[in-house]
């Protein structure tokens, strides 16, 4: 056959796929890189609202969303081209939420309007295949649920406030502790929700999320509910070490020393020395697992 012959022969739908591909993704980018750098832009300079900075996770949530979706891609090749109502439900949705003008709408729209790509493109078997992604991008984009749940950490404020008060008397520092206050030498220490690690806790349970998908172990109960209590000690444990020292060292009058802590470089090396716990925590899971196995 000659060249002739097979461009021909060719199907003329596989020729429209890399161009509509590219004109999908030229649009997507038209639309979204600037919501994606104002939500980047918010959390490096800290000028977006509390609740939106609770999910700077989101630096490495979203490319790893886009990494799992690329490892998809061979058996995204191997689904027949479909289209479900679903998909393009889901799409008119996402227009809407986004031609809403409302903030976190049109944050909302981004994970919605992916998922009806996604399903008007390959239906619902490519919708089955990149469920992971979808979730780890859905639970990336900034919305208002740290705001709904901050009510409820109130009894997490006053563990940690009592323990850290408990711990700083041992050392002879005349501590008193009222609800989520801790007075020390006539300074005044608040811990507040996003003191008292809500932030922390929900980046430790995303990462959790990420370790489980990237070991292919989320579907494992043993792996998942050993991991993500895991992640909630060790979130919580070292909150109390961080509002202790906050404690100490504003309650001292080092107020260098409690700026780097609490919105400085040691904040960061904090949350660091966080996420290396719980990686170091899978490394253990995985030891514990196969003995639980064998007794259960």
């Amino acid at each position: 056959m000659t060249a002739g012959q097979a461009y021909l022969n060719q199907d003329p739908k596989e020729d429209q796929r890399p161009f509509f591909a590219y004109a999908v993704g030229v649009l997507m980018a038209i639309i979204y890189v600037p919501l994606l750098w104002h939500w980047a832009q918010g959390w490096i300079f800290k000028n977006i609202s509390l609740e939106h900075e609770y999910f700077s996770y989101a630096f490495i949530g979203i490319p790893y969303a886009a990494y799992a979706a690329w490892q998809n891609r061979k058996l995204w090749d191997s689904i027949a081209d479909q289209i479900h109502f679903i998909g393009f439900f889901l799409l008119s949705l996402g227009c809407v939420l986004y031609l809403s003008g409302v903030s976190d709408l049109v944050n909302l729209s981004l994970p919605i309007v992916v998922a009806g790509m996604v399903g008007c493109w390959k239906g619902l078997p490519g919708l089955r295949l990149h469920v992971a992604p979808l979730m780890f991008l859905l639970l990336a984009t900034p919305n208002e649920l740290p705001y709904l749940i901050s009510p409820y950490t109130l009894g997490l404020q006053r563990f940690i406030a009592n323990v850290a008060g408990f711990v700083l008397n041992q050392f002879d520092l005349n501590v008193t502790v009222q609800g989520i206050y801790l007075f020390v030498n006539e300074r005044t220490v608040e811990v507040a929700p996003h003191c008292a690690g809500l932030k922390m806790l929900i980046t430790s349970l995303y990462v959790a999320l990420m370790l489980l998908h990237l070991r292919r172990k989320l579907r494992s109960p043993f792996h998942f509910g050993l991991l993500m209590s895991g992640a909630v000690l060790i979130s919580v444990a070292m909150n109390i070490l961080r509002n202790t020292l906050l404690t100490l060292f504003h309650g001292m009058y080092w107020d260098g020393l409690f700026h780097f802590l609490h919105e400085g470089v040691g904040g960061d090396i904090y949350s660091a020395l966080m996420l290396g716990a719980i990686i170091w925590w899978m490394q253990g899971v995985d030891r514990i697992v196969p003995l639980l196995r064998e007794r259960y």
